[in-house]
């Protein structure tokens, strides 16, 4: 069943009842970009997860994205695909992740987003996943080949349960497509900086601000862009323009270099306060 498209309705007050609305008022309070750290969970394994969580947490990242490993990504990059093979093989899944939620969440508060394939949510069911999701204490969900298309029931189920659904904007939707997405997403719309897929790259893409601005006019949920981003300059040069920086790649090529679960805790740690030091601009 389709979504009609139109103008989204959320707004930065009724966003602001989840952890991720929240923080995001904090960080616009505070006039910061916020940063959010994807980690492909059970890489290298789910112990060492849950250690890297907490560093990277600790050392500041705002949100959290949990990468559910799928056996054929069809949008992550070569660091990434490599991550999930390893979590494959460590026997890492989709409902051994969302334990590992509920473990986290008796340590921290920091907003955690579940990213997944769809087929692991659909082996689970809908319903089953929606609930347990929410009672653990996850924040939202983006399922990364979900098309707002197709999306209607899922929306209203985990909508139903408390979660955030975000979902993903690219250089490539035309205007109208962008209205039927930011009408289906709530927590923030997550904005691919270029087409592709995941990956470090040396500069943003020259036409990210006229990109930024096209969805602007689709939504007033918080944007944060990804795909590419690895440095602390790209970070200031996104201050001002959207509310946060998705890094991925970046930290889980810290974790395939490090020796140990420990030292890629510390490893991402120094990332993030790397990276968030360009939060504040120049």
């Amino acid at each position: 069943m389709s979504e009609t498209p139109q103008a989204a309705t959320s707004t930065p007050e009724s966003q602001a009842q989840t952890r991720i609305g929240r923080r995001f008022a904090e960080l616009r309070r505070a006039g910061e970009l916020g940063l959010v750290a994807y980690i492909t969970a059970g890489d290298p394994s789910l112990a060492a997860t849950r250690e890297i969580v907490l560093a990277a947490a600790d050392a500041g990242a705002d949100v959290i994205e949990l990468g559910v490993p799928f056996s054929d990504p069809v949008a992550d990059g070569p660091v990434i695909q490599r991550a999930s093979e390893r979590a494959l093989r460590a026997g890492t899944t989709l409902a051994a992740v969302i334990d590992l939620v509920a473990d986290l969440r008796r340590s921290t508060e920091v907003p955690l987003v579940l990213f997944s394939y769809f087929y692991p949510i659909l082996q689970i069911g809908l319903g089953d996943f929606a609930l347990r999701t929410a009672q653990v204490g996850a924040d939202g969900v983006l399922a990364t080949d979900l098309t707002p298309e197709e999306a209607t029931e899922y929306r209203q189920v985990l909508r139903a349960a408390g979660l955030d659904t975000i979902f993903l904007a690219a250089p490539t939707t035309p205007d109208e497509r962008l209205a039927r997405i930011a009408a289906v997403s709530s927590g923030f719309l997550y904005l691919i900086s270029r087409t592709g897929v995941t990956g470090q790259r040396d500069q943003l893409p020259e036409d990210l601000t006229a990109l930024v601005s096209r969805v602007r006019r689709s939504t007033a949920l918080p944007l944060a862009v990804g795909f590419g981003l690895s440095q602390p300059e790209h970070l200031r040069a996104l201050v001002g323009k959207v509310e946060a920086a998705v890094v991925g790649s970046a930290l889980v090529s810290e974790i395939e270099r490090a020796e140990s679960g420990a030292a890629a805790a510390q490893a991402v740690a120094a990332r993030i306060r790397s990276l968030k030091s360009g939060s504040h601009g120049r």
